[in-house]
């Protein structure tokens, strides 16, 4: 079965940082580009950023640029969002997601695999 599974979340102070994780189990996903969206309550859920399997290469948001990180572990077939200088808005649930073909995107429907999303709470 293939599985992304997310750790990290949690309850945090204004400026805060955290560092979420996106696991894959049950295939190799090196080649795959990951993906980091969020969803707040109420609202759609919407792109943060993506790192590229077979580069590394990385894009991210407008909103997040220089406050967020993605990275990965292709060793531990793990992904990372290092997230920086938290806003009380930034408050939401948070996933990762694969896209098997490899392209990098912010588009939702491109992405066919997703973890079960962790929730990130910004205290004021």
């Amino acid at each position: 079965q293939v599985q992304l599974v997310q750790s990290g979340g949690g309850l945090v102070q204004a400026g805060g940082s955290l560092r979420l994780s996106c696991a894959a189990s049950g295939r190799a996903f090196s080649s795959s580009a990951v993906g980091w969206f969020r969803q707040a309550p109420g609202k759609e859920r919407s792109f943060l950023a993506v790192i590229s399997g077979s580069t590394g290469s990385t894009y991210n948001s407008d909103s997040v640029k220089g406050r967020f990180t993605i990275s990965r572990d292709n060793a531990k077939n793990t992904w990372y969002l290092q997230i920086n200088s938290l806003k009380p808005e930034e408050t939401a649930d948070y996933y990762c997601a694969a896209d098997s073909s490899g392209k990098t995107t912010n588009r939702r429907s491109a992405y066919d695999y997703w973890g079960q999303g962790t929730q990130v709470t910004v205290s004021s």
